[in-house]
């Protein structure tokens, strides 16, 4: 097995820094797709299942990229960045387009698109961080890869926000009613997307696989084959944290299906298509800035404290608490100003959601299998998303009588139930 040098702090920011531009993507989607959805016609018991594309596509994508990218080399253009290159292509293509929606199932059919593409550059990101640092510098990695997701998330969630306070006029729609800034907004996120990928793809060379490790079968079969095998076969580590995933992204599906509707609503008072509504479209997208820029300052410490050798289940932990505060906390709020204090929780959870389930699991798992696990265990973050996009919108519209504040806070619980669950990790030490 190849011996991997230490590599420096700058080089480590390279290789992390397409992760800006696709979180930038990811962001501009996060921040505006339940608005665009409403301004299109969808009701709030409709939007969960129109956000179905995020978790099917990377179900789907992830697990396939992730078992082909470790079968491939080329001389020139290596393992994992040719996966980068033409994901970045057409993820930005669909950023472009999504604005210029005029229904709504143009609308969701883009974001199919656009969701594929980033899963496609997205996945061999995290396999990426293996291949190249040693064990003991896989946690400095993913820490560097959170800063950098923080970096781009926070910049795009403001961005809408800031155009219209540069003079792009918010209330001056496109087709379909979206507005400039939000139009704007997806073209700028679409090049931002595209150089930054291009930059971690020139800056940094990738290391031939070894032809002893990696596995070969030719049989049409074998991808099949190997996802059933590498589920029955997954290490103690990845199967424990497969429920402490579970509960997380429930939770975070929770807060970026509803927190937008939930606060035009329960704040704002305004219903779609209105001043106030607006106004509540924009001061999410500030207070998703806000959690992304919180974690963005994060993972500095995060850095720092694993240089140090904290353990990343402990960091972990704190993180999930501090998320569950951040969103059971938004229900009792009345005054737009404090909900980014909530966000402060929640930003500090995410740092560590980006980062430390990954520097957990990359220790637990065999090198030459290291993009297809990372594949898989996307399962655990994909598969409470569908599970929110089929009955949350039932649930909010039956239920709570249309109360999208209380699924918001219902993602508090789940946080909760994640950090109990971390318990029963295990930490593989680095070697």
């Amino acid at each position: 097995m190849r011996e991997l040098k230490p590599l420096s702090l700058p080089a480590i920011w390279n290789m992390s820094f397409g992760f800006f531009g696709i979180q930038f993507g990811w962001g501009l989607q996060m921040a505006n797709m339940s608005a665009i959805y409403q301004y299109l016609g969808a009701s709030e018991g409709e939007i969960p299942i129109l956000w179905l594309a995020a978790p099917l596509t990377g179900l789907i994508v992830q697990p396939i990229i992730g078992y082909y990218s470790d079968r491939t080399w080329h001389r020139t253009f290596g393992r994992r960045r040719p996966y980068f290159f033409v994901g970045a292509l057409c993820a930005s293509l669909a950023l472009i387009a999504m604005p210029n929606s005029s229904a709504l199932w143009m609308a969701a059919s883009l974001l199919w698109i656009l969701d594929a593409s980033i899963n496609v550059s997205m996945e061999p990101f995290r396999a990426f961080v293996a291949d190249l640092l040693p064990p003991k510098q896989r946690q400095v990695g993913f820490a560097m890869q959170s800063l950098m997701i923080g970096f781009g998330a926070v910049l795009s969630s403001y961005l809408p926000w800031l155009l219209t306070q540069l003079g792009v006029a918010s209330a001056e729609a496109t087709a379909g009613g979206i507005p400039r800034s939000v139009h704007l907004s997806f073209q700028i996120g679409a090049g931002v997307y595209f150089l930054a990928v291009l930059y971690t793809i020139f800056t940094t060379k990738e290391h031939p696989p070894e032809t002893d490790t990696v596995p070969h079968t030719g049989a049409a079969t074998s991808f099949v084959t190997e996802i059933i095998q590498g589920i029955r076969q997954m290490p103690l580590v990845m199967r424990r944290l497969a429920v402490v995933q579970f509960f997380t992204w429930l939770g975070l599906f929770c807060l970026w299906i509803y927190f937008t509707p939930a606060i035009a609503r329960a704040i704002f008072h305004g219903a779609p298509g209105s001043p106030e509504y607006q106004k509540a479209v924009e001061w999410g997208g500030t207070c998703f800035g806000t959690y992304n820029g919180v974690a963005f300052v994060v993972a500095f410490l995060l850095v720092l404290l694993a240089k140090q050798g904290v353990p990343a289940k402990q960091l972990h932990r704190v993180g999930l608490i501090c998320a569950a505060a951040g969103l059971l906390s938004v229900g009792f709020i009345e005054r737009p100003g404090l909900l980014q204090v909530s966000m402060i929780g929640v930003g500090i959870g995410w740092a560590t959601i980006l980062s430390m389930p990954y520097a957990l699991l990359s220790n637990a798992i065999p090198p030459a299998q290291m993009g297809f696990y990372m594949g898989v265990f996307n399962f655990f973050i994909v598969l409470p998303q569908i599970l929110a996009a089929t009955l949350l919108g039932p649930v909010v519209q039956h239920l709570l009588g249309g109360r999208a504040i209380i699924a918001v806070m219902a993602g508090g619980a789940c946080m909760l139930i994640a950090a109990a669950a971390l318990s029963w990790v295990p930490e593989e030490k680095a070697a």
